[in-house]
C-alpha cells in the first residue's frame, strides 16, 4: 500500500500518522505539497477527485480517502491496541466525541483558516468577517472541551483513542491558524502536555 501525506500543519494527514504509529505501523509514503498545489495535479486527482490528503492506494489499486476511514480499515487489519474502542459503548462514545471535535471545534477553526490566514489570501471567495465572527466559536469549543476533561485523563474512553488524536491535531493546527485555546483552559492544557508527550506525536 502507499499513503499520500502532506506535512504539518495539515492536520488530517497527521492524524493517520499518529494513528500508524500507535500501532506500530509503518506506511510507504509519498508526500504530497500543498503549498505547490500537489493535491490538485491531474496526476493526484485521478487517485482522490475532491484533490485532497490524505489517501491510501491499496496493493490492489483501491484507494480509501478521509482519515477517519483510512484508520478505520488499519484497525481492522491491526486490532491492537483498540483505538476505537473494545465495547459497544466505548466505540459509540469514541465515535460521539469525535464527531463532536470535528463539528463543534473543528467547523469554525476551519472557517478562521480559510477566511483570514494569510496561507489561504490567494483562496477566491474569502469573507474576513466571516472569518473573524467564527474565533469567539473557536473559544467556546474549547471552552467545552476543557469542561469535559476536567476529570478525565482522555477525552472518550479510560484509553487514548480516535478522538484524542482528532482533538490534539485540530488543536495543534488550531494554534497555526491564530486561533488558539483561551488560557483559561487548564484541564485541555494538561490533557494536551499528557497526550503530546506520547511517541506517537512526533510522527
Amino acid at each position: 500500500m502507499l499513503f499520500y501525506d502532506s506535512p504539518n500543519p495539515a492536520p488530517n494527514p497527521r492524524r493517520v500518522r499518529i494513528f500508524a504509529a500507535e500501532k506500530g505501523v509503518e506506511l510507504p509514503a509519498r508526500e504530497i505539497s500543498i503549498p505547490k498545489r500537489e493535491q490538485k495535479s491531474e496526476e493526484f486527482l485521478a487517485i482522490n477527485p475532491r484533490g485532497q490528503t490524505p489517501a491510501l492506494e491499496l496493493d490492489d489499486g483501491t484507494v480509501i480517502t478521509e482519515s477517519v476511514a483510512i484508520c478505520r480499515y488499519l484497525e481492522g487489519l491491526h486490532p491492537q491496541p483498540p483505538l476505537f474502542g473494545s465495547s459497544p459503548l466505548e466505540s459509540a462514545q469514541i465515535e460521539m466525541w469525535s464527531r463532536r471535535v470535528e463539528m463543534i471545534l473543528m467547523a469554525p477553526v476551519g472557517a478562521v483558516w480559510v477566511h483570514t490566514h494569510p496561507f489561504t489570501a490567494a483562496i477566491p471567495g474569502r469573507n474576513s468577517d466571516y472569518g473573524e465572527a467564527n474565533r469567539p466559536r473557536v473559544a467556546e469549543a474549547f471552552r467545552f472541551f476543557d469542561s469535559a476533561l476536567k476529570d478525565r485523563e482522555f477525552l472518550a474512553a479510560d484509553n487514548y483513542s480516535m478522538a484524542d488524536i482528532i482533538l490534539l491535531t485540530t488543536m495543534d493546527f488550531a494554534g497555526f491558524a491564530n486561533c488558539p485555546a483561551p488560557d483559561d483552559c487548564a484541564a485541555l492544557a494538561a490533557w494536551h502536555t499528557r497526550v503530546t508527550a506520547r511517541p506517537s506525536t512526533a510522527a
